[in-house]
């Protein structure tokens, strides 16, 4: 039953409405009332009667697809299309039609397309970008629309403004896309034969030109070769003439171009002036007879030369070459260790080359001597200066420094080893070890200390920790440094020896500073640490442990297998950790407790805890209820997504 048309009855349009702006229809155009916004909407953004709105970009409707917009999705991403079509030429004697190949470029970000033509040669038609990248609307009676991805396929005809375009071909990349949209395509087609052009391609394959241009391919020789050089060692022996002597050059061959520079290489207060180069970059000839004149050498040899009053002069290209002067210049094969090279008249003896022009030489021709020649007298032995002891000021590295000149400089660290051995991330790079303090004090001796060492610069730091009622304060016990191996004479000319890695292991007893320390246990990083680089400690190399149980006497070989098996009497392979340790101690093999643990570490059997369901699903809801993540039944499609057989 329909409600009365009465105040209160009749429900209400506007109800929940917050726009009522009003769109701009009308305006003036050259002092002229015009209607200009026959497009827009009416009150609010609301269509008005038999009023279609343009779609926008894309096809899909919004809340579709991906949350990423589409010029962040389809970014420098685009749809290559081969086409031709067909051009009238009404002009013309040779030809009456012409068929003009382009490529058409649809970019996903915002459906425009873009149709460009490759420049011919000698054409004489505009050629290159058609249609400039834009919205291209449909052809009538639907110009309101735009083509979009839809509304391409291989072997169909498109109307681009009032051009029709027929598309042959497309990319592996538009092939992939369409296919996965659902588009099925056509098969290619081929593009028709244009008579004028077939014409012109055998036109110009009889011409024969007198001056045919020869073409010396030389990029793949570049390509291949570039910033490649081979550099060889030379003697240049000119003792022969005046004040002359013997000379060292060093000879560079650029394999780029077959080239060859040498430089001439001249040691400190030699007397002679510094020259940029003994010979410049150029390509150097075997047999240099003398300097070729400008012009004598041509790419073209000039015959039959002859001048007529009436005629006029008279030249005959050589198509032959039967005057062309060849000339060898020195490749490559040419240059080996020993061998001589003529550089223009001077008699230059390779004696010796780089580690990169013998792997070059080795793995292209196989060549594997390369022994150098000897060409200089014995230097005899320099004798070194003797270096005053340590004066105690300083660090004992800074005051070497100032001995090795007048203007002392800091002493430089090890930037490498810092680089590899500093934090990164959760990788520390920092051994860490609890110790105690070994002395008669009853006090001192319930003191635990962490002596960590840091891999980067050798540097150790004591920390003591704070215990409750002990009357000692706990913090801080040794600042970070490096630490003297202790024995050793403060004033000498040697430099002194510091603490390594190796020197700190479980077991051992370090004096840091006149202070005994025992080291007790280390934590988990550090064991597994000096375990994977086992060939930089040896405490930790099992193989070094398990030798050294090999070379002890048969009769401890033989006690240790009796007590394995009085310890293991059910022959289950397992018996406990201190058992092993305290008989391992007691026989005195030569073993160390850091080796001791080690070896029963790589032979135990790590118990993998159980998995707490309950907890594992807490934690999660948890971190999920802290993100507020409200995409639950997304998730529960993607867990069933994942887990398909249940």
């Amino acid at each position: 039953m329909a409600l009365p048309f009465l105040p209160g009855n009749s429900p209400n349009k506007q109800l929940g409405k917050e726009r009522f702006h009003k769109s701009q229809h009308f305006d003036y155009s050259n002092g002229v009332h015009m209607l200009v916004g026959s497009a827009k909407p009416g009150i609010g953004g609301e269509l008005l009667a038999d009023q279609k709105i343009k779609p926008k970009y894309s096809v899909y409707p919004q809340g579709q697809g991906s949350h990423l917009p589409s010029w962040v999705a389809f970014d420098k991403q685009a749809l290559c299309f081969e086409a031709y079509f067909q051009e009238a030429v009404l002009q013309s004697r040779d030809e009456t039609y012409r068929i003009r190949k382009c490529k058409i470029f649809f970019y996903l970000e915002d459906d425009t397309i873009q149709v460009v033509e490759p420049e011919y040669k000698n054409s004489r038609i505009p050629q290159g970008t058609l249609i400039y990248r834009q919205r291209i609307p449909l052809p009538p009676p639907d110009d309101d629309q735009f083509y979009n991805i839809f509304h391409f396929n291989i072997s169909q005809q498109m109307v681009l403004y009032s051009r029709t375009f027929t598309l042959t071909n497309c990319d592996s990349f538009t092939r992939n896309f369409l296919t996965k949209l659902g588009v099925h395509l056509n098969d290619s087609t081929t593009v028709p034969d244009d008579p004028y052009s077939n014409l012109r391609e055998e036109t110009e394959k009889s011409m024969k030109p007198l001056r045919p241009y020869e073409r010396h391919d030389t990029l793949k020789q570049f390509l291949d070769h570039d910033r490649k050089v081979l550099r060889f060692f030379c003697l240049w022996n000119d003792t022969g003439s005046v004040f002359g002597d013997s000379r060292d050059l060093i000879l560079h061959y650029f394999l780029a171009d077959d080239t060859i520079e040498i430089r001439e290489v001249i040691s400190p207060n030699s007397g002679r002036d510094t020259v940029a180069k003994f010979l410049h970059r150029s390509k150097l000839p075997k047999c240099p007879a003398r300097m070729k004149q400008p012009g004598e050498i041509t790419d073209r040899t000039v015959l039959n030369v002859f001048a007529s009053p009436s005629q006029g002069k008279r030249f005959i290209l050589d198509s032959l070459k039967t005057g062309a002067v060849h000339e060898d210049f020195y490749k490559d094969c040419d240059l080996t260790v020993g061998g001589e090279v003529n550089v223009w008249g001077r008699r230059v003896i390779i004696t010796d080359c780089d580690d990169f022009t013998k792997d070059y030489y080795r793995s292209k021709y196989g060549i594997e001597d390369f022994t150098p020649v000897q060409y200089k007298a014995s230097t005899a032995p320099q004798t070194l200066r003797p270096v005053p002891p340590y004066n105690g000021f300083g660090s004992e590295e800074d005051s070497l420094s100032s001995c090795k000149g007048l203007l002392p400089k800091p002493p430089k660290a090890d930037f490498q080893k810092f680089m590899e051995k500093d934090r990164c991330g959760l990788d520390s790079n920092v051994l860490n070890f609890r110790a105690k303090m070994v002395t008669t004090d009853a006090v001192d001796r319930d003191r635990v200390f962490i002596i960590s060492f840091y891999l980067c610069d050798d540097s150790i730091s004591v920390f003591e920790r704070p215990q409750r009622n002990s009357g000692v304060l706990g913090g801080k016990f040794l600042q970070r440094g490096r630490i003297k191996k202790p024995g050793q004479e403060l004033f000498k000319s040697e430099l002194s020896e510091y603490f390594t890695a190796q020197d700190l292991y479980v077991g051992v007893t370090l004096c840091l500073n006149n202070k005994h320390f025992q080291l007790l246990d280390a934590d988990e990083y550090t064991f597994n640490y000096m375990e994977q680089h086992a060939e930089e400690f040896p405490k930790a190399n099992v193989g070094n442990i398990l030798s050294k149980l090999r070379s002890t006497p048969e009769e401890k070989q033989s006690e240790i297998r009796k007590f394995l098996a009085l310890s293991d009497p059910s022959n289950t392979g397992f018996i406990p950790y201190e058992s092993l340790r305290g008989l391992l101690m007691g026989l005195d093999c030569g073993l160390s407790v850091h080796e001791v643990l080690v070896l029963c570490r790589r032979f135990s059997e790590r118990e993998q805890p159980q998995v707490d369901l309950g907890l594992m699903l807490a934690v999660a809801q948890d971190f999920l209820k802290k993100k507020n993540f409200e995409e639950l039944p997304d998730m529960a499609r993607a867990f069933t997504h994942q887990d398909r057989h249940n």
